[in-house]
């Protein structure tokens, strides 16, 4: 059997704790080093040991928490950067050239919204939006000149749900890669390239670092000229992961598996007493039956995460007010520690979307269920909304 065999074959929580984690070769340190070097010495000229010359290029740490990434998502190749967002410029320049066009969902993040609309569309890549949550919408979007359909599932923040094979075969068809955004669900609820991916990417500093502590993000993929093509491009581009950071997405990783059920468990208990709260006009979990993805969401993830969205009663102004009466809840960006977190998309995590087609509701509350008591939770959000 090889490892590769051996791996496929490993439960994810396991590999969540050994992929990448070699015994350290000098002190048999079951956690690997934090390699804070930038140079390597050589054995002469060329003469490389491991294949390390400088750590932009590669470093130990950041390799084994690379290793663990394409494990979990069942990918060859995973590659580390410095942030999602670096994550995504990199995949989009190596995929694109000017003249190209990309689909992207009608309510994606905002920072992804602003990459491609101040900043890839300066190089002349051209992008339209489409309700990826309908396989005919994504159809009708596409051009001669696609090259790209760029999908959220769950998306942030109304945590719409798209058939990832449907749109894989569709993308596919038209000669397009299936770019996944992966970072709401996890690798743990949720595997894109098992189902027609042909990268996923991951804001890391959410789930995956899952202690608000680092910033970074990845990609992953199956293709292995992608891959070679990526690789490159990270080297040339230089947003990596330093090894720190790395190091705490490789720690965090490790409780993936049980924060994630924890998650889930608790948003689940916070959705349902959302609905039958008489100021709380629609609630926006996939986990719920009314759910529009509902049925499709049940069959491509786990289970339904840690993230819950919500309207309220009121308008802009009382959605404001309930994020900040919130006590437990603390206000703030970001998602994905074990902390929970509320914000108002509006004003702040998608205030770049305002204006445009990507435009967020203005009674729109988003929260973060980290994995505190539920029964804290509950009483928080309650008197939230008064």
């Amino acid at each position: 059997m090889t490892d590769e065999q051996s791996r496929s074959e490993r439960a994810f929580e396991t590999l969540a704790i050994h992929a990448g984690n070699t015994a350290d070769p000098l002190t048999g340190a079951v956690v690997p080093p934090i390699y804070q070097v930038s140079t390597y010495k050589q054995d002469g000229v060329g003469g490389l040991r491991g294949g390390y010359e400088y750590s932009r290029s590669a470093n130990p740490t950041r390799t084994a928490l690379e290793e663990n990434l394409a494990a979990l998502e069942g990918g060859r190749r995973g590659l580390a950067f410095a942030s999602g967002l670096a994550a995504e410029d990199c995949l989009l320049r190596t995929l694109l050239s000017p003249g190209d066009h990309v689909v992207i969902p009608n309510d994606a993040y905002g920072g992804t919204f602003r990459l491609f609309a101040k900043v890839v569309s300066r190089w002349g890549v051209e992008w339209s939006v489409a309700d990826t949550s309908d396989p005919a919408a994504v159809r009708a979007a596409l051009t001669p000149r696609t090259k790209v359909v760029w999908v959220e599932t769950p998306s942030n923040p109304l945590l719409g749900i798209t058939d990832i094979a449907a749109v894989a075969e569709i993308a596919h068809t038209a000669g397009a890669k299936l770019v996944v955004d992966n970072t709401f669900a996890s690798p743990y609820l949720q595997q894109p390239i098992a189902l027609g991916a042909d990268v996923v990417v991951h804001s890391t500093t959410k789930y995956m670092g899952g202690h608000s502590d680092v910033v970074g993000g990845a990609l992953i993929t199956n293709d292995a000229g992608i891959a070679e093509e990526l690789v490159f491009h990270q080297n040339a581009m230089g947003a990596v992961a330093g090894p720190f950071d790395a190091w705490l997405v490789l720690r965090g990783i490790k409780t993936l598996a049980v924060r994630m059920d924890r998650h889930s468990e608790n948003a689940t208990r916070i959705a349902d007493m959302l609905t039958a709260h008489p100021k709380v006009t629609q609630v926006l979990y996939p986990g719920l039956p009314e759910h529009a993805g509902h049925e499709t969401a049940a069959k491509q993830m786990k289970a339904f995460g840690g993230m819950v969205s919500f309207r309220v009663e009121g308008g802009e102004e009382a959605a404001v007010e309930v994020c900040n009466r919130a006590r437990l809840f603390t206000l703030g960006e970001s998602l994905g520690g074990v902390e929970s977190l509320i914000e108002h998309p509006g004003r702040m995590t998608h205030a770049s979307a305002a204006g445009s087609a990507l435009e967020v509701p203005a009674d729109l509350v988003r929260l973060s269920v980290g994995i505190e008591s539920g029964d804290d939770l509950l009483a928080d959000l309650k008197q939230a909304l008064g």
